[in-house]
């Protein structure tokens, strides 16, 4: 059984992506991934992105989509590596780099910098606090980090060298955009 997502804008958009069914994969809803691209419309072409729980890729794939210089994503579970390395073999996409395994272990091996930074780890396991203390020191200075989790962001201990600059509700979901600063 296979799930899919649209892609909402850039060159490949409205193209339809094939993920897995498995319990908790939950992509990023159209409304607020739109909402997220408008708030990195002026920085995502061009960046290396980082996106620590890929999950369905709808995140990944917007941003590759819209003009990303490279993608970096990270997913533990094998199925859904099948489906996200299918994805970018359909959309004939070679900037990317598929990681199957947890993201403290891809952390652990990447060795590159990143400007843009997804997190949206599954709410079950609470690891918003830990990937991003890990993350952090793979961001470059200035860089944008996207936080989507299911209670108040103020509550996830994140980094204080990322400044909030921009946040959005819907439903249950509480999404931020940060930027990391040298203090």
């Amino acid at each position: 059984m296979k799930n899919q997502l649209r892609i909402i804008g850039g060159v490949h958009k409205r193209r339809q992506l094939a993920f897995a069914n498995i319990e908790g994969l939950r992509p990023t809803p159209d409304r607020l991934r739109e909402t997220l691209f408008n708030w990195l419309m002026w920085d995502i072409e061009g960046a290396n992105v980082l996106d620590l729980c890929a999950g369905s890729g709808a995140l990944s794939f917007e941003a590759l989509s819209r003009g990303a210089k490279s993608v970096h994503m990270i997913e533990p579970n094998l199925e859904q590596v099948k489906f996200l390395k299918q994805n970018l073999t359909l959309l004939n996409i070679e900037n990317a780099k598929v990681y199957a395994s947890t993201a403290q272990q891809a952390l652990a091996k990447i060795n590159e910098s990143f400007d843009v930074l997804f997190l949206d780890p599954p709410y079950s396991l609470d690891l918003w606090e830990e990937l991003s203390q890990l993350a952090n020191e793979k961001l470059n200075e200035n860089a944008l980090i996207y936080v989507e989790a299911d209670r108040p962001l103020e509550n996830l201990n994140l980094p204080k060298t990322w400044q909030q600059i921009k946040d959005s509700k819907m439903g249950i979901i509480y999404a931020g955009l940060y930027r990391k600063s040298e203090n």
